[in-house]
């Protein structure tokens, strides 16, 4: 594998001398080049991607759909989800300075904002719808909290990134309603799944879409602790903080333990446990994930980061989750045993590698994480990649074959591995 990955890195070098990124970093660790590789793959082929395919200036918002085999399609829907991702996205590149003249990232960002207000919001009961047809009427009205979070969570970046703050008010609005209509004040935590009127779906509904109707997720409570970490940094609202301290509570007490192996994907209203089959195991991505999201938000809040929490979680994803021969983070599995399925999906490789960067910045001699570090990156360039592109694929097999071959679509935007790459970037800055 090594030598696989030092065969590569000196064609990039050959390729990409005129990098003045990658030359700075030419005699350095490996941890520093996968930094400038990381800046030069989101500056040269990523962004410019989805900048100049994934844009609909004729109808609004963002139109992901785009295959590695089949290529370019026209969507028979927007989803709330993947256009707020794309929103947080562009609006955060910008702040990173990704911008030029032939590619304006903040205005890509505008124009998805403009599509949440005009198209996706509901005037009469609230929210936003979770999809619209592609020149945006209303397809599926119902309101799922986990688009809603990543509403906030785009509002807040686009805020930032534009001086806007009509959008930092609307998303503390959309707090304000969601805390009104989906918070359960009996038990703790947050319902999920709403018609458009904001009554309950009912319990186990084939229209959840996301997680199961009726149930609390870990997958909904993580996002919504996301974004309240941004929200709680841009607005000081003691409302805000008392509910990011109780995302965090739940989800460090129940669906993410310091037990890593008892990780769930969901519980009873009450956090009574789920004893249905189908709601068993764990997402190693999602534990990495929110080993580092955790950190972010005990960081806003001002408390001690509990580095041995996420350490037990990143652990335990390397142990039990990983591909100790090819590289790659495996999709699922259950406690402390060896994975039950195999596939390798992009957004849990982004999750890894942001996790690493985090311990990286701090356990910067950590020699076990910088080899892990550097399987994974050569995973995602060789395997991951598809090579017409640079954007990753949605799922391989164990062994690298293609699975699942979307480059974009409804569930593929442009949030996790973006993210990931831009913690790469970062990993250095801390020394």
């Amino acid at each position: 594998m090594r030598v696989r990955l030092s065969s590569l890195l000196v064609l990039l070098q050959v390729l990409l001398r005129s990098s003045p990124v990658l030359e700075a970093a030419e005699g350095g660790d490996t941890a520093t080049k996968i930094a400038a590789e990381a800046h030069d793959q989101l500056r040269q082929r990523i962004l410019p991607y989805w900048y100049d395919t994934a844009i609909d200036w004729k109808q609004g918002g963002y139109s992901l759909c785009d295959d590695a085999v089949r290529g370019r399609c026209v969507p028979d829907e927007k989803q709330l989800v993947s256009q707020a991702r794309m929103v947080w996205t562009f609006s955060r590149v910008h702040q990173k300075g990704y911008s030029t003249p032939e590619r304006d990232y903040l205005k890509a960002a505008r124009h998805g904002v403009e599509f949440l207000r005009n198209h996706m919001k509901d005037s009469e009961h609230g929210g936003y719808f979770w999809s619209v047809s592609p020149d945006g009427k209303p397809r599926d009205p119902r309101k799922r909290l986990y688009g809603e979070a990543f509403v906030i969570y785009a509002l807040v970046e686009y805020s930032r990134a534009s001086g806007d703050k009509q959008a930092l008010q609307e998303a503390l609005d959309l707090f304000r309603l969601l805390q009104k209509r989906t918070h359960d004040a009996g038990h703790g935590g947050w319902m999920e799944h709403f018609e458009r009127d904001w009554s309950p779906m009912p319990i186990k509904d084939p229209n959840a879409i996301v997680e199961v109707s009726g149930y609390k997720s870990a997958n909904t409570h993580l996002h919504l602790q996301e974004a309240l970490s941004e929200l709680w940094v841009e607005t000081r609202d003691p409302e805000v903080r008392a509910a990011l301290e109780e995302s965090l509570r739940f989800n460090r007490t129940y669906f993410y333990p310091a037990t890593a192996a008892r990780s769930a994907f969901h519980f009873q209203p009450d956090w009574k446990p789920v004893t249905d089959p189908t709601s068993a195991g764990l997402s190693y991505g999602h534990n990495v994930e929110f080993a580092w999201l955790m950190l972010r938000a005990e960081e806003v809040l001002g408390r001690p980061l509990s580095w041995n929490h996420f350490r037990t979680h990143l652990d335990h994803a390397i142990r039990y989750g990983t591909d100790r021969v090819r590289g790659g983070l495996y999709n699922k599995g259950a406690g402390s045993e060896p994975a039950t399925d195999r596939n390798k999906v992009w957004w849990a490789q982004a999750e890894m590698l942001a996790a690493l960067s985090q311990a990286i910045r701090h356990w910067p001699n950590e020699k076990a994480y910088r080899e892990e570090l550097e399987r994974f990156w050569s995973w995602v360039n060789g395997s991951q990649k598809d090579a017409k592109s640079g954007i990753w694929l949605d799922t391989v097999t164990e062994s690298g074959e293609p699975k699942a071959t979307g480059l974009a679509h409804n569930w593929k935007a442009n949030y996790h591995d973006v993210r990931a790459l831009l913690m790469l970037e970062e990993m250095q800055k801390a020394k």
